[in-house]
Order: C-alpha cells, then structure tokens, then sequence
C-alpha cells in the first residue's frame, strides 16, 4: 500500500498491485487494474519510488522471514 495526495490535498491509500498505469497531465493519473482513475498531485517519479519501496519492503520481509524459519 502506498499513501498519495489527492487535489483536495488529502492523503489517501492504494493498493500498489493494482495499479495498472501512470500518466502525468501533468497533475498524476493513476489508473487501477479495475479501470478506476485517481488523480493525484504526487508526481509520477515520487509515484515510482514509493512502490518500489513498497515492494522492497515485502520483498525484504519474506526473505527475513525465511531465514528464521
């Protein structure tokens, strides 16, 4: 899950596995797997980094998970 503001500059939450697509117009326009758009402010760079950090984390949490096992 990943925290984006939308143009009420209100943070809210999405699933970062169901994003399907980002466009930049030139606010963020994130499309989800189900067709569901949101606009956002954050840009489509910070988008990026931020799951690629959320599946770092899991990523990460599964391999340390493992070697406790």
């Amino acid at each position: 899950m990943i925290q984006v503001t939308g143009l009420d500059h209100k943070e809210f939450t999405l699933n970062a596995d169901h994003i399907e697509k980002i466009e930049s117009v030139p606010e963020s326009l994130i499309t989800l797997t189900n067709g569901k758009k949101y606009l956002v402010i954050d840009s489509v760079d910070d988008i990026i980094k931020k799951v690629l950090i959320y599946k770092k984390n899991i990523f990460t949490f599964n391999i340390q998970e493992a070697a406790r096992k």
